[in-house]
């Protein structure tokens, strides 16, 4: 694999990763529910600290990672249930594992094809939170030290990410 094969591949890999991450940062808007938000939270910092690796391989390489847009979500009312846009995570984490696992293999960059081996298990990691969130599971992150839910978050989580 040349240099501009590795960098077409890292920078491919990048752009559906970052897509990902995208709509995950729109879907956390909508999740209203505590433990389920946290674990968005989570998915999406674990995936900032994934383009960050990849971000670097490809300035190695001397290239420039794409940018990629928020997607627009259809608008939602606030009793509306956040689980449909969960359904549409989960697989697609899968199917992102799927798409790469053996373009990744093929990668003879050790180092770079170790680092995007990473990214797929914890890709398969974010999907199997997904798959506990439709199943009702409120313990993705841990459980609670006073037991599941003995505190209450109110109306659930804050519009915003961060708060300053």
């Amino acid at each position: 694999m040349t240099p501009a094969e590795l960098l077409d591949v890292l920078r491919a890999f990048h752009r559906e990763k970052l897509a990902m991450r995208e709509r995950h940062v729109a879907v956390a808007r909508y999740v209203s529910d505590y433990e389920f938000n946290n674990t968005y939270q989570y998915v999406i910092a674990r995936e900032d600290v994934q383009l960050s690796w990849l971000e670097a391989a490809i300035a190695e390489l001397g290239g420039t990672p794409d940018k990629v847009p928020e997607p627009s979500l259809p608008p939602r009312g606030k009793k509306d249930p956040f689980q449909p846009l969960i359904e549409e995570d989960a697989p697609e984490a899968g199917a992102f594992v799927d798409r790469w696992r053996d373009r990744v293999a093929g990668v003879t960059h050790a180092r770079h094809r170790g680092m995007m081996d990473v990214i797929l298990g914890e890709t398969l990691e974010q999907k199997r939170f997904f798959d506990q969130m439709l199943a009702g599971r409120d313990d993705l992150l841990g459980r609670r030290a006073n037991g599941p839910r003995v505190l209450g978050t109110g109306d659930g989580v804050l519009p915003v990410r961060w708060l300053e």
